[in-house]
């Protein structure tokens, strides 16, 4: 008995916790249909009094939204297609190849993992200037190209492979470039779901990184073009809300689509490797 209410207590803490969550997005989607006096009354309701649509049709006139939106998908896209085969790669190498030094590569990568991003800013900056960078996509993707957290996860999946079908392979004549295609991608599939969520979220709301190193506004994110939005049309919140529940539907579909796989591949992850 002790233990049934010790669940319902939990359940009812998480219910609260996720319903407190939740609620600000409801909000701010159901306000996106509101007329702006309704917006900024002093009393509130969660549903629209008067429903309007003119939030999203005017959207786009207000500020180039979709141009935003579009430079934001293919960084994104970009990076975590990239982010995704570089961690494939190493951590299949990492985890199935013995050589020299391998223990010490896997800690250095580890190690960037426990470095704090803000650290690197400077860096990183300087080294984006040096090589005339700036103000170009290449200052978002080439320095995140490699994911130490991308790297580490596909490790530990990969090391869930038995070697015997690798083995298998090579006695039957496959060379290493058909094995990792055809064989470890596929079998790695939970494990690159995770990250691809991760890196697709990541890459989608980052907001400093862009704001530093793109100067035109024709190349930049939607996650800054929000905030260029917001300072220029401060009082139009029903087109900023529109605009925010839009941008966020790409990261609720690629979830939907990929929650099995993500569930698995974080759980496929805690195996030893």
């Amino acid at each position: 008995m002790t233990n049934k209410a010790g669940k319902i207590i939990v359940n009812i803490v998480l219910l609260l916790l996720g319903i407190v969550t939740v609620y600000p997005f409801v909000w701010m989607v159901f306000s996106s249909f509101k007329e702006n006096q309704e917006i900024m009354a002093l009393e509130q309701s969660l549903l629209p009094q008067h429903f309007i649509t003119e939030n999203y049709i005017n959207m786009n006139s207000r500020f180039d939204f979709l141009h935003f939106f579009t430079n934001s998908l293919f960084v994104a896209v970009t990076i975590t297609v990239l982010v995704v085969y570089t961690s494939t790669i190493c951590g299949y190498v990492l985890s199935k190849y013995r050589f020299r030094g391998r223990n010490l590569l896997f800690g250095f990568v580890l190690s960037t993992m426990m470095i704090p991003w803000c650290v690197t800013i400077i860096p990183r900056y300087s080294l984006i200037q040096t090589f005339g960078w700036m103000d170009s996509y290449k200052a978002l993707i080439i320095p995140v190209m490699f994911s130490g957290f991308g790297i580490f996860n596909m490790r530990q999946n990969i090391s869930a492979v038995p070697d015997e079908i690798l083995e298998a392979a090579r006695i039957d004549g496959a060379n290493e470039f058909y094995i990792f295609h055809r064989i470890i991608f596929p079998m790695a599939r939970n494990g690159i779901a995770s990250i691809a969520i991760f890196q697709f979220l990541w890459a989608w709301e980052d907001y400093l990184w862009p704001y530093l190193v793109i100067n035109t506004q024709e190349k930049q994110l939607l996650s800054v073009g929000l905030k260029m939005f917001s300072g220029q049309y401060s009082t139009d919140y029903g087109a900023l809300f529109a605009a925010t529940a839009i941008s966020i539907l790409p990261v609720l579909l690629i979830y939907l689509f990929f929650q099995k796989q993500f569930i698995a591949g974080i759980a496929a992850s805690a195996v030893k490797g």
